[in-house]
């Protein structure tokens, strides 16, 4: 059996619901789970590491200072409330550049308890999973975050940024040359960079996403939902790509798309 974990990062309180909707209705209604990297408490005027804002971020809205918690947006909340496909992970708590990149412990707690609470303010149960904004954590963070959290998504880990205790662990992921491993109680999983990207050529992607499925027993899809609306107009070619991943991974026996949740549960 192989597994596919859906995620789509950035969701936060100026996400338009119709877009969402837009994009993952043909996975609702087959039945597979949609996790979404919720960002707690947006930074209004959050910037990417180049310095420009951030694309999650309202094109008409000017950079603008404080922030937007999840729950001052009724119509997203109540629509993710009604959709139980979809399975809210925690994304950093104000979405800074690199947020959780140079904390210390300290700081790191701090921030991940304040995006919890913000995420249960809003109505929603502690969330199992966390992603670090640009996939960057610290070694305090990352301890912090496994402490907090079943399951961590990232890009990739580090020698650097592993806890001391867990490097025993790590060498033999790497001997292993394994995506996913278990340290601090927490299951660690990798990705193989966003496959479902606007920047790749469309008619690359299916069979790229066909490739790592069928390579490896466990597969995080790694998306983001303001690149089907660049310039707030839907990329048609793209979002058909999404669509025809949805038929892909229905249809595909011995294949099944679960949330983090489940692969906790299950510890795959």
């Amino acid at each position: 059996m192989h597994y596919v974990i859906l995620r789509d990062d950035d969701t936060n309180a100026l996400t338009p619901v119709e877009r969402l909707e837009h994009l993952y209705r043909p996975f609702l209604d087959r039945g597979m789970p949609v996790n979404l990297s919720v960002i707690p408490e947006v930074k209004l005027d959050a910037c990417c590491p180049n310095g420009c804002p951030e694309r999650f971020l309202p094109l008409d809205s000017p950079p603008a200072g404080g922030t937007r918690r999840l729950e001052e947006n009724p119509a997203l909340v109540a629509y993710l409330r009604d959709n139980p496909g979809y399975h809210i992970a925690q994304h950093g708590c104000f979405h800074d550049c690199f947020e959780f990149d140079g904390l210390d412990r300290a700081e790191a707690a701090a921030r991940l308890e304040r995006g919890t609470t913000r995420l249960r303010e809003a109505g929603f149960g502690r969330p199992r999973a966390f992603v670090a904004p640009h996939d960057r954590l610290s070694r305090a963070s990352l301890r912090e975050a496994a402490r907090r959290f079943d399951v961590v998504s990232t890009g990739w880990f580090e020698i650097g940024r592993q806890p001391r205790a867990w490097l025993h662990r790590y060498a033999w992921k790497k001997l292993r040359r394994a995506p996913h491993w278990r340290a601090g109680g927490a299951a660690l999983l990798s990705h193989p960079g966003c496959l479902l990207s606007s920047a790749r050529p469309v008619e690359t992607i299916l069979p790229a996403i066909r490739r790592q499925v069928e390579k490896e027993r466990v597969t995080v899809l790694v998306t983001h939902w303001w690149e089907y609306f660049r310039e707030g107009v839907p990329d048609v070619a793209f979002i058909d790509v999404l669509h025809a991943t949805a038929d892909y991974l229905a249809a595909t026996p011995g294949l099944r798309v679960i949330s983090f949740g489940d692969l906790a549960d299950q510890r795959l």
